[in-house]
Order: C-alpha cells, then structure tokens, then sequence
C-alpha cells in the first residue's frame, strides 16, 4: 500500500463508529481492506481472524493482535426532559468529555448527532464551580423536549452506544494525523499494513491477524483469541499514551515522531525480555527509530495473550498518540510507517528455533 492508500484506510478505521460491543462497523472496514490477504472467520464476540494463505503446516504460529474498539458511552436512562443519562465504555477523565459532539445509534442504525451537556455557568452554585466534573451530572442532549419524543421520534433507546463525533484530518505539512479512535484503529491499520508488504514471501512462521473486541473494558476479546489462535509468539500492535507534553524531558519516552515505543512492563505484563532484545537489536539494526518505556499503569492485549496456553513471548509495538481516551488524538504518520517496518522486520527474520529460544 502506498501512503495515500494507508492514509486513506486509517481515515475510514478512525471514522468508523464502534465502541466495546459494537465493533461491527470496524469489522466490515476490516474485511474490506483486508481483502485477498488471507481467509475471514468471526465468532459470538465479534473478534476477527484472517490467516495468511500458503504451505504453513508445521510452522509455529504468529499472531499479530490489536484491538478494534474504541473509548465510548452507553444510554444509561432517558430523563422526562428528553436528556440522555450514560455511563462509560473505557476509561474516561470527566473534565475531558463536556461540550463534546457525540453520535448516538438509534433502534433504526442510524447514527444521531448530540452533545455531552453541564450545567451551564449561570446556574452553578459556588460549592459546584469549585467541584470537579463528574460523568454523572452530565447528559447526552440531542434536541429533544421531551421523553416521548426521544422514544417516538428519535427512537433512541437504552443501551444505545455512543461515540465521539469527529472526523479524521491529515496535515499533510506536518505529517500529523488527528482524528478518534487511534486506540487502536492504528493497530488495526498496521495489522493489514504489515500483511500486504509481506503477501509475496516466504516466511518461518504460520501468520494469523486477529482483531479483538472489547478490549478498552478488560481485554475480554483477546483472552478469546489468545484460545483459538493458540500462538507460540505473538506481535501486539497499540495506539499508546504519548507523554512528551506531559512529563518532564527527561522522563519522556513516547514522543511523536520518535519512532514506535517498545515498553518493557506495564500493569499487566512484563515484557518477555529476550524477545524485546531481539526487537531492540533488530530496530537498531535496519536503523528503524524506537523508544524504550518502563509502564506503571495500563495495559494491552499482550496481558491476556502472554498468558495463555503454556506461555506465550509478546512484544508491544506502540504508536503514540498524544490524548488517547479523549475525542481527539494526534499522531504522526512516520511513526505508523515505522512500526510497520519494524513488524516486517522481526517477522522476516522469526524462524522455530529461534522462537524457541525466547
């Protein structure tokens, strides 16, 4: 795929609407763009699995792994006003979600515009100015006067899902990306990115591209996936927290435009260090730029997949994204460009006996 190509996939990723539970849309994208890259299958929870074609028996199996939902909200109850209480998918900071644009799905699939609504200012008590902002004293507000009008007219009902409303851009000047969804469209976008540069070789391992659900509310999907795909070594794909405008320069470890960040522990997992020494090498090698992190908090895919049969090595290949978890993120296109070659990379040169030595 050329850069326009993958751009383009990015954009439609990002766009599409598809929090915890309601991946679907992504999921057709998905099949889309992955078209004659391998066979499909889905199952109950929505994951998607395309295998790489070709002679592969025998050969230990790679997964590649990302996640295909996003941060989100669900209809929690309609007020007699017409207002929309909700609750969140995914890890929220209230301060970042009031007058926001959201898109709430109706029983119809259609995708109606409204907005995270506060009290306004005028009617704020002092004790409530100096309080802090929780999600539940906001409210979905998408026009209606009414109860009756939102069940008749709009045809919203409860457990709607609900997604930021934003539109991706590419500033071309930049080479900057801002969009929703980054976490992780970008790893889903990388995933179909990596097979397309290796469709015409011959690898060592047997490739299986797995898409989960439901990650951003426990990595429920991949503990799924880790079962059916059975890997003997998996590639974790992320869209992950970029701290270079919040952290002090020399504390910095996920800037933009520094390449993929290859994390050595976070709350769920401890990085296979052996693997990560050969990722490391292997990037320094064909000269790819990456930064090492050490995680106190959150957590990926790679938690329930490293754990799953009798073990399993995984590395992180993280895209940073600066303010993931809000309706915007801002990322740099080298650094999805990066990460895709660093996967190739690793995955050209993975053979059995190597693995093993993991």
């Amino acid at each position: 795929m050329d850069k326009q190509e993958t751009l383009s996939m990015i954009g439609a990723l990002s766009d599409a609407p598809g929090v915890s539970g309601f991946e679907d849309e992504v999921v057709a994208l998905l099949k889309r763009y992955g078209n004659g890259l391998g066979s499909f299958t889905e199952d109950a929870m929505r994951n998607l699995y395309v295998k790489r074609p070709g002679l592969s028996e025998g050969l230990p199996v790679l997964q590649l792994d990302a996640h295909s939902d996003e941060v989100g909200f669900m209809v929690k109850a309609i007020r007699p006003n017409g207002t929309l209480d909700f609750i969140p998918l995914g890890g929220w900071v209230p301060a970042t979600a009031p007058a926001h644009r959201v898109l709430v799905r109706n029983d119809e699939g259609r995708w109606i515009p409204g907005l995270i609504a506060s009290k306004p200012p005028h009617f704020l008590s002092e004790a409530e100015r100096k309080e802090a902002p929780n999600l539940s004293d906001m409210v979905i507000d998408v026009g209606a006067s009414d109860d009756r009008e939102i069940r008749e007219d709009f045809r919203i009902p409860i457990a709607a899902p609900v997604v930021p409303d934003v539109t991706f851009e590419y500033l071309a000047d930049h080479d900057l990306m801002i969009g929703k969804g980054f976490d992780n469209r970008m790893g889903c976008a990388a995933i179909i990115a990596t097979l397309r540069e290796l469709a015409a070789e011959e690898l060592g391992v047997t490739i299986i591209g797995a898409f989960a659900s439901q990650e951003e509310v426990g990595l429920r999907g991949a503990t799924v996936t880790a079962q059916r795909v059975k890997p003997d070594i998996a590639i974790v794909f992320e869209g992950c927290p970029a701290d270079d405008t919040v952290m002090e320069p020399y504390a910095v470890q996920t800037a933009i435009k520094k390449g993929p960040m290859l994390r050595h522990i976070d709350a769920r997992m401890i990085t296979n260090p052996r693997f990560q020494r050969f990722t490391l090498d292997t990037a320094r090698s064909q000269g790819i730029p990456v930064q090492e992190a050490v995680r106190t908090g959150g957590s990926t895919n790679g938690g329930a997949i490293h754990l799953s049969g009798q073990a399993v090595p995984v590395i992180v290949i993280g895209i940073p994204v600066r303010y993931i978890h809000t309706h915007y993120g801002i990322g740099a296109y080298s650094d999805f460009a990066y990460s895709v070659q660093l996967a190739c990379a690793i995955i050209r040169a993975l053979n059995k006996r190597l693995i093993e030595g993991f």
